[in-house]
């Protein structure tokens, strides 16, 4: 698999995640929070900065009968039609363009959800660069299949998608020409708990479907994103928000700015850490070397004396001959005197 290019960060085994803060609707209707939003993932170490672009009518009828009503997904939406959690979560198109700017300003990749292919067209006159399929849209071929026409990078949650579910979405694009694919391990709960994550799927999915994948994080905490690094996570992708105390929609699961630099610096350590098969001391470890065990003269040697566990011990440092010598140096003479305290080396012998 090629790496993906996103301005230029590189999306790919052997990188660091690509980590992206989600804002959704943490901005609270304020512009000026959603530009401090913005800010504080910059300052937290991400790479992409993530808004949705949608209507509530984009997504639902305004309706109160029972289907549009939210029970048992999260506390925060009980109760609320869905056309309500839409308005609530929105973000208006003309902030658009100022979130965009603000991020490019901070060097980091400003991109979105469209839930609508009038929203992925919307989009491509600001000249979006990437585009992200949310979860709860991945079973709509339309909106896979117009992202992919862009020829841009499409990362596609696969909250709820079986194995049939995955394959459509990788064959559409790879029909419409695009192989800048990552699909994104999800569960889409709210928060989402550790037990109910099944990061072993990560390699398993890359394997099966030959494509870059992802994590899309709504645990709380850092443990799990940091586990999807070691399986080879290229994409982490977290909620953020000021203060989850604020309230809105999506606070009780995101990630406040402490969280998500430490959730980047750890991601970040987790894959170098990884590094390569080796065995033997690395180069960093060599000054390490002399505080092993080796064989050391106890007690003054005069020439022609044999050796025993009297006069030789494995002690530290390390400079002398390795203690697995030991047995075949006991009862051998020395050639020349040796003082207490003289690392022994093979030509004493």
């Amino acid at each position: 698999m090629q790496d993906i290019l996103l301005g230029t960060h590189r999306i790919g085994t052997g990188h660091a995640p690509f980590i992206i803060a989600e804002m959704s609707g943490n901005h609270g209707q304020s512009l000026e929070k959603a530009l401090e939003i913005v800010d504080a993932a910059a300052a937290a170490g991400c790479q992409g900065l993530k808004i949705q672009t949608s209507t509530p009518d984009m997504l639902t009828l305004d309706s109160r009968e029972p289907d549009f009503v939210v029970r048992g997904a999260n506390s925060d939406w009980e109760g609320q039609s869905l056309y309500e959690l839409y308005t609530t979560n929105h973000t208006p198109f003309e902030w658009h363009a100022p979130i965009f700017e603000r991020a490019a300003a901070h060097g980091m990749i400003g991109f979105s959800s469209p839930f609508s292919v009038e929203a992925i067209n919307f989009l491509e006159t600001l000249n979006c660069p990437a585009y992200k399929i949310a979860s709860f849209e991945n079973n709509w071929p339309d909106l896979i299949r117009r992202a992919a026409r862009t020829g841009k990078p499409v990362i596609i949650s696969t909250g709820m998608a079986d194995l049939a579910d995955l394959e459509r979405m990788v064959q559409i694009m790879r029909e419409e020409g695009n192989e800048q694919v990552v699909l994104l391990k999800c569960t889409s709960t709210y928060p989402a708990l550790p037990l109910n994550t099944n990061l072993r799927t990560i390699p398993h999915m890359r394997d099966m479907l030959g494509c870059h994948v992802g994590l899309s994080d709504h645990t709380m905490g850092t443990g799990v994103s940091v586990a999807a690094t070691v399986l080879g996570a290229a994409v982490i992708e977290k909620h953020l928000t000021i203060r989850r105390a604020d309230g809105g929609p999506d606070s009780s699961f995101s990630m406040e700015p402490d969280e998500m630099r430490r959730l980047v610096e750890e991601c970040t350590q987790a894959q170098q850490a990884l590094g390569n098969v080796f065995y033997g001391p690395t180069a960093a470890e060599q000054k390490s070397l002399g505080f092993r065990r080796s064989l050391y003269v106890v007690q003054d040697i005069a020439a022609g004396e044999v050796l025993t566990t009297d006069n030789i011990r494995v002690i530290r440092p390390g400079h002398g001959l390795a203690p697995a010598h030991l047995p075949e140096l006991l009862g051998r003479q020395v050639r020349k005197p040796l003082r207490r305290g003289t690392a022994l080396t093979w030509d004493a012998l």
